[in-house]
């Protein structure tokens, strides 16, 4: 097996996010999934659009908003989604690169059709994100998109779950969980959120048999779906036998985690004021990811992971904002 190039590869959704704040009226005047995340169309993102208020826009995408922690935080990474060569596709493309990661998927044509997407964000006055997602050419990615060489030159592949969805995306993520077994790399894979799980449970249950996952992220609601124990531990002894890593989040309970038999435990950080909560689990994984490509102890992952977590929740958007390095630095002496 040949040294990785890349410490983390990830597939997910290329979108930009839109955030506006919003009182809790509006999320149930327009009938939102408050908390969670819906997939929307063209049509049912402009008519979020004309209801936001004043709203700000960044790049986003679960992965990606990982993989942006995760550089920052010293990991050498790349980035495959699909964007439009339009003006979206444009912030998206310029805001991977900045951040360090490489991103070279070839966007579709602007006459496709299929513009970037986007993710229109309504946080309320509590810091909850309410998600609304139009995945636009997100949803289009190709197997044959993916460079296989690419993809056998990283550590770890990390998976999105929310891109599990659409039909093609599908294709090309279990074409790279083949390239990558076969390279003899590890397989991380976010469950995303659990209405994902209510549709491809059986999928996720049967890559968790197969062995096919070695690092498995979930929130306790995604671990209740993806088991069908409401109780938190009863749903960890569920899976824990069967991955090499599980990492389960609790949000303001913190979070555990259990690898080969250890398990380890750690607070939430104290924060002053919680103002959006869009990316805490993205950048949990991004804290956790840079202790454990680097052989971290587990506590020490899981704490990368609750500081990571802390920062991005105590502002707008899903993605640090202050340099990470020296912030857990200065925590974890």
């Amino acid at each position: 097996m040949t040294n990785p190039r890349y410490d983390v590869i990830a597939i997910g959704n290329a979108v930009v996010d839109v955030i506006a704040s919003c009182d809790d009226a509006l999320i149930e005047e327009l009938g939102l999934n408050r908390g969670g995340m819906t997939l929307i169309d063209a049509d049912g993102a402009t008519s979020l659009y004309a209801a936001m208020g004043q709203a700000r826009e960044v790049s986003g995408g679960s992965a990606a908003n990982t993989l942006a922690g995760a550089s920052m935080l010293g990991l050498q990474c790349a980035f495959v989604g699909q964007v439009c060569d339009d003006q979206l596709g444009e912030v998206f493309t310029h805001d991977m690169r900045a951040t360090g990661i490489d991103f070279d998927t070839a966007p579709l044509p602007a006459d496709s059709g299929e513009p970037t997407g986007r993710c229109l964000i309504f946080v309320t006055p509590d810091g909850e994100r309410t998600m609304n997602t139009f995945l636009g050419a997100g949803q289009f990615l190709p197997a044959a998109a993916l460079d296989e060489d690419l993809i056998a030159s990283a550590a770890i592949l990390y998976l999105e779950g929310y891109l599990w969805d659409p039909e093609e995306p599908r294709r090309a993520m279990r074409r790279a969980i083949e390239v990558a077994r076969a390279a003899g790399r590890k397989i991380a894979f976010t469950a995303s959120e659990s209405f994902v799980i209510d549709r491809h449970g059986d999928d996720f249950r049967a890559m968790i048999e197969e062995g096919l996952i070695d690092i498995l992220f979930v929130n306790e609601h995604e671990l209740a779906s993806l088991t069908g124990e409401e109780d938190f531990e009863a749903g960890v002894a569920a899976v824990a036998g069967k991955v090499p890593v599980l990492v389960a989040t609790k949000g303001p309970e913190g979070a555990i985690a259990i690898a080969n038999g250890e398990r380890a435990e750690v607070a939430a950080e104290p924060i002053e004021k919680v103002i959006d909560t869009t990316g805490a689990g993205d950048q949990f994984a991004a804290g956790f990811l840079s202790g454990h490509a680097k052989g971290a102890p587990l506590g020490e992952c899981l704490k990368r992971g609750a500081i990571a977590a802390a920062e991005v929740i105590s502002h707008y958007g899903p993605r640090p904002e202050v340099d990470l390095k020296p912030v857990i630095a200065e925590k974890l002496s």
